[in-house]
């Protein structure tokens, strides 16, 4: 048996809850809840490149982690009839990467790149011409031998994915003709979306139950996902196997997720601008503060704890709104929001 926390044990893991999110990924439109203005968008650019015979503009999406990005891209690779290829930013460390990656796809084939932020700046470059021109320049050797290398390429589109949209620059968005932000979902499009998971899965899930789960999800799919299996769990072992409405409290109480959706980590950073007075304080004091890193707390906690009022970023760094305030039982901030007297 593989220790559970040794490296094997860990890509163990991985790699079963990547299958678990695969087996929940929709593949059309119509399984897809949420998101209807860029549903509607992306159904009329399919239409009228299947009309012309044309690959699609090349695709950016982009806002916070879990919201479904990687599922658009799928969904849109199956409508135009296509495979989609892909890859990641970080996997594509040199040109060499990149031309090997681009001389193998086909006509109108689509390549997803996720986190596309984190490509470097030499391959992004090399991006430019095979985006537009549908050719790239490769050189061969170096010195007195150095030579290049005319290559053209196959018509494709390119669809990237972000959840930091403004590390890329100005001239490598500027040739994406389709850019679309996918928003935070509503409680009852997370109720759908649970219960379309509940229906693959066979797990007995009730309109309570789903509720509970769906208004502590911080409006993101992937954590609803993940709350509804470790709901099952304790539906199993405690419960008749339904999950209920006390089952999912029950489970979300286990899970450190209180009544408006904070987790431990979330009420561990505005425990630290508590004891600050509120605040300003710098991402990196935070970040060492709470014991994460600080691409971590911009992308994954920062967004729902401002969402939620709990929490404003100013030039001067991290402050804790009012509703943070009460949020962790403090009552209102000192002196007011901004250190005036009240």
């Amino acid at each position: 048996m593989t220790p559970p926390d040794s490296e094997a044990g860990i890509l163990e893991r991985g790699n079963s809850d990547q299958a678990f999110e695969n087996r929940l990924r929709p593949r059309r439109f119509e399984d897809f809840p949420g998101q209807e203005r860029l549903r509607r968008n992306l159904g009329i650019y399919i239409q009228a490149a299947r009309k012309r015979a044309e690959p699609l503009d090349h695709i950016l999406f982009s806002g916070p982690p879990g919201l479904g990005k990687t599922t658009l891209a799928g969904i849109v690779a199956a409508e135009m009839g296509v495979e989609p290829h892909v890859t990641s930013g970080p996997a594509l460390e040199r040109p060499a990467d990149l031309a090997g990656l681009l001389t193998s796809l086909k006509e109108g084939q689509i390549l997803f790149i996720d986190e596309i932020h984190r490509l470097s700046n030499v391959v992004e470059e090399y991006l430019y011409s095979a985006m537009e021109d549908w050719a790239i320049d490769i050189v061969m050797d170096s010195g007195l031998y150095a030579k290049s290398i005319h290559l053209t390429i196959p018509r494709f589109t390119l669809i990237g994915a972000t959840t930091r949209d403004g590390l890329l620059t100005a001239p490598f968005r500027a040739r994406f003709g389709i850019l679309e932000r996918l928003e935070y979902y509503s409680a009852d499009e997370l109720g759908r979306i649970l219960a379309r998971s509940a229906g693959i899965l066979g797990i007995r899930l009730d309109p309570e139950g789903a509720l509970e789960l769906a208004r502590r999800c911080r409006g993101t799919p992937r954590i609803a996902n993940r709350f509804l299996a470790r709901a099952r769990d304790v539906a199993e072992v405690n419960g008749d196997g339904a999950v209920t409405g006390p089952i999912a409290a029950e489970t979300l109480r286990m899970l450190g997720v209180d009544e408006g959706g904070l987790a431990e980590m979330d009420r561990r950073i505005l425990g630290v601008l508590a004891r600050h007075d509120g605040g300003p304080v710098g991402l990196k004091t935070l970040a060492v503060s709470v014991g994460e890193t600080e691409d971590t707390l911009e992308n994954v906690h920062e967004p729902f704890l401002i969402r939620q009022g709990y929490l404003i970023k100013t030039p001067a760094g991290r402050k804790l709104a009012p509703g943070g305030w009460e949020a962790i039982g403090a009552g209102k901030a000192p002196g007011g929001l901004f250190g005036g007297g009240e």
